[in-house]
């Protein structure tokens, strides 16, 4: 009984094959494979982790030893460009970026402070230790330099001249620094740099420290000569940041008043660089302050007989012996004294560097714009009220002075650009549709994935589940004894039904019943193949298709 059913499912299965096709099936088994490919490549795309930098700019050293240790951590990675780029998953990037800074990684191709745990100390000539001081100090000014963010790297050359005794002329210290950079760094920038090494360096002055870029372009001369163009380009360089605050400033504030872009604002200022201190010491005499007061009183008293004084009417005991005396003399004087301070006032003023000597600010403010009714945009001049109200505003926020000398002008031009009328009851903010560069990539390539997959469902797919799961048709071939005669009628099925003649009811010849049985035969028949062909149609133009294969 299992062999019979065995046997009836390989004949099932081999019909199921041969009623379908081998080039068809073929053809199946060619799109079931690219159709798993292309689902298998999305499902690993889906769970392919975003990929990030993880560091670039790498020397071969550093990008070796990230790699090896990216491997201890089994964290996956993917190198571009020459080696010098790591990609990371973007969600294991600050982990992992704290691991290898604990593991010293990288080193930017720099040897720094480490050097000195690499190697013992022991028998180490002075020669030796002063060579990997200069190393260690090189490196790791390096690695600062390369941290700023336009820098991609850095490499630092020190003259550190040793003291000789007995000498008292000393050779002053000097560094090159050789950048690669992103762009072009300013001249703040520079002196930064400059600054930074001279301050790791004893005795280092930033005059003495010359800057080169990757390009051959030299930054510093590092000559010390550069003192004053120094001065100059900073006074030139804080000019043009103080003007560019004021003009930032005003077209924030216009922004918001006549819309965005539809003001234009420049600044030109005056600023003095000059640092002065002034002295002053006022004395004034109407103000004047009691500061000490002394008064004497002196008391004179003389008697003797002849009117004179002598030693002996001094003595005790002298008017007893003496005789008759004369008149006696007495006088007082008082004397008094008084001192004044004058009041004094003494005043020093320091007048800083960088004060406004003079503002100038022009302003151009561009028109209205209305939709006309064919939504074309049409222009109207402001009017006088509202660019007075414009012209007050501006001289509040740049600080007008009129004892200064400062000019404001707005002034009211059509602007070349016309800008694009706004939908009514849109908002032009953007908000949610604010996408970045990574977000609008992503959507793109989830839409070309969408747009492939509907097209191998809808033009591969479909046709193909359609040939196989409608039936083929087989030619509907009648019975050789379908030319039937007067002795049966054909059925719904196709098998002929025999008749037992009927009894000629009347007295008609023989050859009229049988004409007329015939015809009626070959009406019944008419009806069944037209009611066969409305329920097949294709059957029956296949029937059709083969009847006039075999008349040509």
């Amino acid at each position: 009984m299992a062999s019979l059913e065995s046997s009836a499912g390989v004949d099932n299965f081999t019909q199921l094959i041969n009623r379908i096709g081998l080039p068809r099936l073929a053809a199946m088994a060619v799109v079931a494979i690219l159709l798993l490919g292309f689902f298998g490549f999305l499902i690993m795309r889906a769970q392919t982790p975003n990929l990030s930098p993880l560091y670039s700019g790498l020397s071969l050293e550093d990008s070796s030893a990230i790699v090896t240790e990216l491997q201890t951590l089994n964290i996956p990675y993917e190198l571009r460009g020459d080696g010098d780029t790591i990609l990371i998953p973007r969600d294991q990037i600050t982990t992992t970026r704290m691991t290898l800074a604990g593991s010293g990684l990288p080193q930017r191709g720099q040897v720094g402070y480490e050097i000195f745990d690499e190697q013992s100390t022991l028998g180490a000539t002075s020669f030796v230790q002063n060579i990997n001081n200069v190393r260690a100090l090189e490196g790791e000014l390096a690695r600062t330099i390369a941290s700023l963010t336009r820098i991609k790297s850095a490499r630092v050359h020190l003259v550190l001249p040793e003291r000789e005794l007995f000498r008292r002329e000393r050779t002053d210290p000097s560094a090159s620094i050789v950048l690669s950079v992103r762009g072009e760094l300013a001249s703040g920038e520079i002196r930064a740099i400059q600054h930074l090494v001279a301050s790791a360096i004893e005795g280092l002055t930033p005059t003495r420290v010359s800057i080169v870029d990757d390009q051959g372009n030299l930054l510093a001369s590092g000559t010390g000569d550069e003192v004053e163009g120094a001065m100059a380009g900073q006074a030139a360089e804080r000019t043009l940041n103080f003007e560019n605050r004021l003009r930032t400033r005003v077209e924030d504030m216009l922004a918001n008043v006549v819309g965005n872009g539809r003001a234009r604002v420049e600044v030109s200022a005056e600023i003095d660089y000059n640092r002065s201190t002034t002295t002053q010491e006022t004395f004034d005499p109407e103000s004047q302050v009691v500061r000490s007061s002394q008064i004497r009183e002196t008391e004179n008293l003389s008697a003797s007989a002849n009117g004179q004084v002598t030693v002996a009417n001094e003595l005790p005991g002298a008017s007893q012996n003496a005789g008759a005396t004369g008149p006696t003399e007495q006088g007082t004087s008082t004397e008094e004294v008084t001192n004044y301070e004058i009041s004094k006032t003494a005043q020093t003023t320091v007048t800083e560097a960088g004060a406004i000597k003079r503002l100038s600010v022009a302003v151009v403010v561009d028109g209205v714009y209305a939709a006309d009714p064919n939504g074309n945009p049409v222009y109207t001049p402001r009017s006088a009220d509202e660019i007075a109200q414009i012209l007050t505003l501006v001289r509040s926020a740049v600080g007008y002075s009129e004892a200064r000398g400062d000019s404001v002008e707005v002034v009211n031009m059509q602007f070349a650009e016309r800008p694009e009328l706004a939908v009514p009851g849109t908002d032009g903010s953007g908000g949610l549709l604010d996408f970045t560069r990574d977000d609008l990539m992503n959507g793109a390539e989830m839409a070309v994935t969408l747009l492939i997959a509907l097209a191998l469902v809808f033009f591969v797919m479909r046709p193909l589940l359609k040939k196989v799961l409608t039936p083929e048709t087989q030619a509907l071939a009648l019975p050789s004894g379908a030319e039937l005669g007067h002795h049966g009628v054909l059925a719904a099925d196709g098998h002929v039904i025999s008749e037992e003649p009927e009894e000629p009811r009347d007295k008609t010849p023989a050859w009229v019943a049988n004409a007329k049985s015939m015809g009626e035969t070959q009406l019944q028949t008419l009806k069944t193949v037209g009611t066969l062909v409305e329920e097949n149609p294709k059957q029956a133009a296949l029937i059709v298709r083969d009847w006039l294969g075999s008349a040509a």
